[in-house]
């Protein structure tokens, strides 16, 4: 699969500590997407600007509509901060359907009574197992983009122990203070960034939800008076 739909699978873990907002999501699968379009030569990155390069449809269907939604004119070119608000736009919505349309994806709901809530996991399917083979592995473009919505790694497989666990966890808090950019393999320019890129926009989305929180909050204590 893309990367994109491994990071959605792997977003889609049902531990509550690896709950991650829609918003942050369709950023990050947007910034996959041109990930996987730079590896395939369709695109490449000028500085902080993406110029297109000669048009190959991906055989995956996603990926082929974000191709099909480049801005191909003269320069200068859209720069990667916009294509990531422009495309990502509901992305998050737009990959839930299409996996569950693929059967990646089921609807399961909550506790025993059959009026529970609703909630999306994902389907034991070769694509599943895959997703979760290259993020145990850490692969770093996943795992850089995983970061950036709140989704760290796991318990290494193995590690079954409270020793090995906390082990592993100190292990992962002591990568996760680096600098993304700085992951072993993630050495490609163009690469590096989008994932910067991404970061940005979620640290921006996270501010505008924290000045809008605010902003409700002051208006509520108005109406409230004294």
């Amino acid at each position: 699969m893309t990367t994109a739909k491994d990071l959605f699978i792997i977003a889609m873990d049902p531990r509550p500590e690896r709950s991650v907002g829609q918003g942050d999501l369709s950023l990050a699968l947007a910034g996959a997407e041109l990930i996987d379009l730079i590896d395939a030569g369709t695109v490449t990155v000028d500085e902080d600007r993406i110029v297109p390069g000669e048009p190959s449809p991906p055989q995956d269907r996603l990926l082929g509509e974000a191709a099909e939604q480049l801005t191909r004119g003269e320069s200068p070119h859209e720069r990667i901060e916009d294509w990531l608000w422009r495309r990502g736009r509901d992305l998050a919505a737009v990959y839930q359907a299409a996996l569950e349309e693929d059967g990646e994806l089921t609807r399961k709901r909550s506790g025993r009574l059959s009026f529970g809530s609703e909630r999306v996991e994902p389907v034991d399917t070769p694509a599943r197992r895959a997703a979760a083979e290259r993020w145990e592995e850490r692969e770093p473009v996943l795992a850089a983009l995983a970061s950036a919505v709140g989704v760290e790694g796991g318990r290494p497989k193995g590690a079954e122990t409270a020793e090995e666990a906390e082990s592993a966890e100190q292990a992962e808090s002591a990568e996760d203070s680096n600098d993304f950019g700085e992951e072993p393999g993630l050495d490609d320019e163009a690469v590096t960034a989008v994932v910067t890129a991404v970061h940005d926009a979620v640290m921006e989305l996270e501010a505008v939800r924290q000045r809008r929180t605010i902003e409700n909050s002051a208006f509520a204590n108005l109406w409230r008076g004294p």
